[in-house]
């Protein structure tokens, strides 16, 4: 909206125009500020209130297949849940006020938010309603098919006129590999991979928001950097014009997670559910693929690449051999089923993510 009218009162913006960063003309770096301050703000506001409503409408029920996790977990019962939805509706808000409405890739991240929000939202409502644990995971993974195909097939129709847009770049010395057309289901595997990765890590209280916060700060200074010509060529990552705008998503990404950690640190009054666990993951991804860093994103999500190959281990071990690695899987509950306290498990978390997050943007300037 403040692009809207900046751009709208033509004489104003030229005067403006020498305090802008990047490819941005109208103050980029304090508007990320101000959409991580209000999407933290608009969080910290609604908490309330969607809790209560949650409270009357999706309390969550402690199924798993393990039941000693769930004697474990038991006193969680009735936890409200499905507190993506104000997560959600704190990011959107802030991007509608502070974001360019009129940039591809903005309006493609919003698409992200909101399909893989629907997903998670349908998934949870499920849970709830009914006796079913859910979405089965073939319709839940079609879904996101279907959402990663439609925004990763116009991502590659943006990206293609942009230097290495549609390349893989490795990190190391820059290494360039075309991928062509087959940028697509390479992006779609990126979206599918993160979102599901952030699901897996969704299981204490504040241990996957609190490393959406370093991730998502990461991301925040990589797209702002990726989308300022003279940064990009200083530290020789690729160059992708108006990627900068998204840094205003991913600051607001990161300040409604931070409004909801509020509420969502132990002990936990409300949980995010898919509802915010799926888009949430969708969107790192997604912003990896603009900058072209989503070989970095291994990295930047640490947390969550383990995670996931911890249950992908776990199974199968299970089925070749009838035994077990861990305790119990994801990563987490294997620390939980070795009598470690929640909140220890989840700060160590914190600090790996942290330290990850600093590795990642370190490594820049080393290639």
């Amino acid at each position: 909206m403040l692009v809207f009218l900046l751009h709208y009162f033509g004489p104003l913006l030229e005067r403006l125009e020498v305090f802008s960063a990047g490819d941005s003309r109208v103050f980029l770096t304090a508007r990320t500020a101000l959409a991580s301050l209000s999407a933290f703000l608009f969080a910290i506001v609604l908490g309330p209130f969607a809790i209560r409503w949650l409270k009357r409408h999706a309390r969550e029920r402690i199924a798993s297949d393990s039941d000693r996790l769930n004697e474990i977990q038991k006193h969680k019962q009735s936890t409200p849940t499905m507190g993506g939805v104000f997560i959600m509706a704190a990011l959107l808000v802030a991007v509608l006020m502070w974001g360019n409405l009129g940039n591809a890739y903005v309006l493609q991240a919003i698409s992200v938010a909101v399909g893989y929000g629907l997903i998670g939202g349908v998934d949870d409502w499920v849970k709830l309603s009914t006796t079913r644990n859910g979405l089965t995971a073939k319709q839940k993974f079609c879904w996101q098919w279907v959402v990663a195909l439609g925004v990763t097939t116009a991502l590659y129709f943006v990206s293609r006129h942009v230097p290495h847009g549609t390349d893989l770049v490795l990190p190391w010395r820059n290494h360039v590999i075309p991928l062509g057309l087959l940028f697509i289901p390479w992006a779609m595997f990126v979206l599918v991979g993160s979102s599901n990765a952030v699901n897996l890590t969704d299981g204490l209280d504040g241990l996957a928001c609190g490393c959406m916060v370093f991730a998502g700060t990461a991301f925040a200074a990589l797209t702002y950097l990726a989308g300022h010509r003279v940064m990009a060529e200083y530290l020789h990552i690729p160059y992708v014009p108006g990627s900068g705008e998204l840094s205003v998503i991913t600051g607001a990404m990161v300040g409604a997670v931070l409004g909801f950690l509020w509420f969502n640190c132990h002990p936990a009054e409300v949980f995010m559910g898919d509802t915010g666990s799926l888009p949430l993951g969708a969107l790192i991804g997604y912003a990896g693929l603009v900058t072209r860093q989503e070989c970095l994103l291994v990295v930047v999500g640490g947390i969550f690449v383990v995670e996931t190959l911890s249950v992908m281990a776990q199974v199968f071990w299970f089925r070749r051999t009838g035994q077990r690695i861990l305790a119990c899987s994801p990563l987490h509950n294997h620390y939980l089923f070795k009598g470690h306290h929640e909140m220890k498990i989840v700060v160590r978390f914190w600090i790996s993510a942290a330290l990850l997050a600093i590795a990642a943007l370190a490594s820049l300037k080393l290639r």
